[in-house]
Parts: C-alpha cells; sequence; structure tokens
C-alpha cells in the first residue's frame, strides 16, 4: 500500500490497479505527445530548414539561371559583336584589297604607258639623232660644197654679194637701197643706199680676199708668213683702190664707199695684225666692214633716213595738225550744242512731270466727288504741254 498524504493506494485493489494503469498509461500517452511535440517542432523546424535551404537553393538555381541566361545573352552578344566585327574586317580588307588590286593596276598601267612613252620618246630620239646624222651628213656636203663655191672667184664674189644683200634687206627698207645700180661711169655696184644730202647715195661693194688669208693661215714658216701677208696686204689695197676708183663720184654719191668683208675671221685679221691697211682705207675714203659691223653701219643709216623722211613729212604733219585741231573745235561745238538739247530735254521732262500730277490730282478728285458738286475753277499754275517742234 503507498499513501500519498490522506490518500491510500492500495495495488491489491483492482480498481487502484486500473487507475493506476489508466495513469500509467495517460502518462505514457502525454509522455509520447510531449515527445512527439518535441519531435514534430524538431520536424517542422528541419522542415522549415529544409525549406529554407530549398527556397535559398532555389534562389541559387534561379540565380544561376539568371546567370547562365545573362551568359547565353552575353555570348549571343559576343558572337553578335565577334561576327559584325568579323563582317566589319572583312569588308575593310575587301575595300583594301581593292583599294591594293585598284592602285596596282593603275601602277602597272602607269608603268606600262611610261614604257610605251619612253619607248616613244627613244624611238623619236633615234629617229632626232638619224635625222641629225643625216643632216651632218649633209652638211658635210655642203660644207665640201661651200670649199668648191670659195675656191672659185665668182662663185665667191656671188656669195659675198648674197650675204651683202641678206644683211642689207634686214636692216633697211625695200625703197631705200638698190642692188647691182650701174652709176654714170657705167660701173656696177653691189649695193647703193639712198642717202639725203649730205651725205648722199652711199655705194657698199664686196670683196673676199679668201686665198691670200688661206695663205697666211697656213704659212708654217717666216718666209711663208711675209710672203703672205705682202699678198694679204695687196690684194685688200687693190681692192680699196678700185671701190675708190669706181664708186666715189663728185656730185653723185658720198665722198665715201663701204668695202663689205662677209668673212669675221678675215676681218678680225685684218684689224688685230694689219692696222696700216685700215688706215690707209680711212685715207681713201674706204671703210672696211664685217656682217657684224655692216648691221650696225646699216642700222644707223636706218635711223639718218628715219630722221631725213620725218623732216620731208614735216610740212604734211603740220597740215595734219590743222585739221586735227579744226575737228576738235567742231567737236567742241557740238558738244555743247549736244549739252543744250540734253537741258532742254530735261526741262521738258520736268514740265512733263508737273502737268501729270495735276492731271492725276483732278482725276483723283473726279473719283471721289459728283459731277454735280464740282465747280468749274481754272488753274492758272497748270502748266501747258510744250508743243511737238520741241525735241
Amino acid at each position: 500500500m503507498i499513501e500519498f498524504g490522506d490518500m491510500k493506494l492500495d495495488f491489491g485493489d483492482p480498481f487502484t490497479i486500473v487507475v493506476a494503469a489508466l495513469a500509467g498509461i495517460l502518462f505514457c500517452v502525454t509522455l509520447f505527445i510531449v515527445t512527439a511535440n518535441k519531435r514534430s517542432n524538431q520536424s517542422i523546424k528541419l522542415v522549415q530548414q529544409m525549406a529554407n535551404q530549398m527556397n535559398g537553393l532555389g534562389q541559387r538555381v534561379q540565380s544561376l539561371s539568371d546567370g547562365q541566361q545573362q551568359l547565353f545573352g552575353g555570348l549571343n552578344a559576343v558572337t553578335e559583336a565577334q561576327a559584325q566585327q568579323q563582317s566589319k574586317t572583312l569588308q575593310v580588307m575587301e575595300k583594301r584589297l581593292s583599294a591594293v588590286t585598284e592602285a596596282m593596276t593603275q601602277n602597272l598601267s602607269s608603268s606600262a604607258r611610261n614604257t610605251a612613252q619612253s619607248l616613244g620618246e627613244l624611238q623619236q630620239r633615234l629617229r632626232t639623232i638619224d635625222k641629225a646624222q643625216e643632216n651632218i651628213t649633209k652638211l658635210s656636203g655642203d660644207v665640201l660644197s661651200l670649199q668648191d663655191i670659195l675656191s672659185n672667184k665668182q662663185t665667191r664674189g656671188a656669195f659675198g654679194e648674197i650675204q651683202l644683200h641678206d644683211i642689207v634687206s634686214k636692216a633697211l627698207p625695200s625703197d631705200s637701197y638698190r642692188l647691182q645700180f650701174t652709176l654714170s661711169n657705167g660701173k656696177r655696184a653691189d649695193c647703193i643706199i639712198s642717202l639725203p644730202n649730205p651725205p648722199g647715195p652711199i655705194v657698199i661693194d664686196s670683196k673676199f680676199p679668201l686665198e691670200p688669208y688661206e695663205r697666211l693661215r697656213k704659212a708654217t714658216t717666216e718666209q711663208d708668213l711675209t710672203l703672205a701677208s705682202r699678198e694679204f696686204r695687196t690684194a685688200l689695197r687693190s681692192h680699196m683702190r678700185a671701190i675708190s676708183e669706181k664708186y666715189i663720184i663728185e656730185g653723185e654719191t658720198a665722198d665715201g664707199a663701204l668695202m663689205f668683208l662677209p668673212s669675221e675671221a678675215v676681218y678680225a685679221e685684218l684689224h688685230a695684225n694689219f692696222p696700216e691697211i685700215v688706215r690707209e682705207g680711212f685715207a681713201a675714203r674706204v671703210w672696211i666692214v664685217s656682217p657684224t659691223t655692216c648691221m650696225a653701219t646699216l642700222n644707223t643709216m636706218r635711223a639718218i633716213l628715219k630722221d631725213a623722211r620725218m623732216r620731208e613729212q614735216a610740212g604734211a604733219i603740220r597740215k595734219e595738225l590743222g585739221l586735227l585741231y579744226q575737228d576738235v573745235d567742231r567737236l567742241g561745238q557740238r558738244v555743247d550744242n549736244l549739252d543744250r538739247h540734253f537741258g532742254q530735254a530735261a526741262k521738258d521732262i520736268s514740265e512733263i512731270k508737273i502737268s501729270a500730277e495735276k492731271a492725276g490730282k483732278r482725276a483723283r478728285r473726279l473719283d471721289n466727288f459728283d459731277f454735280e458738286e464740282l465747280a468749274p475753277e481754272t488753274d492758272e499754275g497748270i502748266v501747258p504741254l510744250p508743243s511737238s517742234s520741241k525735241n
């Protein structure tokens, strides 16, 4: 028997056994419930933890999915960018390749043209060289011909006359000289120039002492040089004497004449080594000229001719100046008349403007009032229109 205060339990009693059994069962149930509740709470917590973990795992999975999508989008963007860049690169490469190809084509074409042009120029130069060779060959023949011409006295004289004619025709007007002119003594001069008095017409005669000059140039010994110099002096003195006697005629020609040497070398040799011959020419009033000095002398003569012709035309010029003065005077009078006409015309136009303004005012009044309201009036200020006789 067990006593709990006033309460006594007798395990021999069936009721007590039942109550004890029920109490034990109740205790077990309570313990089970408490244990189950604890376990349930733990399970709930575990479930919540698992749910939280599942949510975290889902969020991570979603993040992974989002990252995967972003990665996929990035990969697509990178792929597209790479494709665009590759396309641009291909386009740039194609353009550069096209430019390089075009440049190479142009360079090749330019090189081909330059090569063709160079070949053409080379051929042209070769033709020029061939032509020059032909000219040299021809010139050699001409030199031989010139030597043949100069070796003959008559042809040599014709050569000097032709050269003199060419110089005179270039320096003087055609009406101021005459070729192969016959004087009153029957002598024919190569050229005579019509200068005014004084000095009067002057004769130019061509002489070419080539043979004495050639001997002088080819002399190798002192004896040959002395002999050639003597022949050269003799030939020149003979020519000067002939010109002085034939072509200086008092009252018909000038008191001097010109001897034309068609060779500058002969002229230089004469002035360098034979000054006495030049002085003898001055004394004989025969002046020796070369092609160069002859041109200078003829230009001086041209100035003399021009001055003489100006003096001859002075009267005609004075007459023309008088007529020009009269023309200028008449022009001034006509300008004055024209100025008066313009002034009258301006005055007429001003009067016409005044009349037009008056007429316009009257027309506006007629348009604003009835005819019955208009009183007759006279306006003495109206300027009459000019008559038709005025210009």
